[in-house]
C-alpha cells in the first residue's frame, strides 16, 4: 500500500466540499461557494515532465511530436507540450488516464519541484497586465502557446491554453518555492474582478467546453 503524502507548495483558505487521494497527494475537486469565474485552480499535482536533448526531433513523448519552434505548445491526448528552447520542452499531463512513466535519458520529471497554477476568466489579460509586460491579447495570437517570462520578477513558464465564450484560461508554472507569494500576487490583481480559489474540476469543466489545438 503506497502511504506516500505529497503537498502542495500552496493552501487556500477556503472550505473543501470534494477531495481525492491521487498519487499521495489530497486534490481538491471543489470548494464551497465557488461560483462563476474568474478562478484560481491549483495544478500542482499534475504529472510535469523535463526533456532536455541536443535532438528533440527524434523524441516523440507517448507517441506526441515535440513541436519544432521555440514558443509552440502542443496538446492532444490530455498531454500538453511545451518547446521552450532548441534542447529543452517541457510535457505537462493536463487531463485524462494515467499515462505512466517513462524511462527515457532525455526525461526528469518535476512534479513535486514546481508550481502550477490556471486563471480562468473574461479579465485574464487586464489581471495579468497588473503582472507582468507581455502582449497576450494579440490578434495573432494562436492557442496553445508558451511565453517565458518573470510574473512578480518569478521566472515562469505561461501558457495561454485558449478561451471559450471569451472566457480563456492561461497556466502558470514556476518553482515551487515561490508558491505563496504567487498566489497572494495574483489574488491580489485579480481581486477587482472577484478571483477566487476554485478545484481542479472548475479547470476541467472549462477545458470539456473548449478545443485546443
Amino acid at each position: 500500500m503506497n502511504t506516500l503524502r505529497r503537498y502542495s507548495p500552496v493552501s487556500f483558505a477556503k472550505k473543501t466540499i470534494q477531495t481525492e487521494r491521487r498519487d499521495g497527494w489530497e486534490v481538491v475537486l471543489a470548494y464551497e461557494d465557488e461560483g462563476d469565474a474568474p478562478y484560481l485552480v491549483d495544478l500542482s499535482h499534475i504529472k510535469k515532465w523535463d526533456v532536455q536533448d541536443s535532438d528533440l526531433s527524434a523524441i516523440q513523448p507517448w507517441g506526441l511530436q515535440i513541436p519544432e519552434l521555440p514558443g509552440s505548445c502542443l496538446f492532444e491526448r490530455g498531454i500538453l507540450i511545451n518547446r521552450m528552447n532548441r534542447t529543452q520542452a517541457a510535457c505537462w499531463h493536463l487531463i485524462g488516464d494515467h499515462v505512466g512513466q517513462t524511462d527515457m535519458a532525455a526525461f526528469t520529471e518535476t512534479t513535486d519541484a514546481h508550481l502550477l497554477l490556471a486563471i480562468v476568466g473574461r479579465e485574464l489579460f487586464a489581471m495579468m497586465e497588473k503582472l507582468c509586460g507581455l502582449d497576450f491579447g494579440s490578434p495573432k495570437m494562436h492557442y496553445p502557446c508558451l511565453f517565458q517570462a518573470p510574473v512578480l520578477r518569478v521566472p515562469c513558464q505561461i501558457v495561454l491554453l485558449g478561451q471559450s465564450n471569451n472566457v480563456f484560461a492561461m497556466l502558470l508554472a514556476c518553482s515551487r518555492g515561490y508558491g505563496y507569494s504567487m498566489v497572494e500576487g495574483l489574488l491580489h490583481a485579480g481581486d477587482e474582478w472577484g478571483l477566487h480559489p476554485a478545484g481542479e474540476r472548475a479547470f476541467t469543466n472549462w477545458m470539456g467546453m473548449v478545443k485546443i489545438h
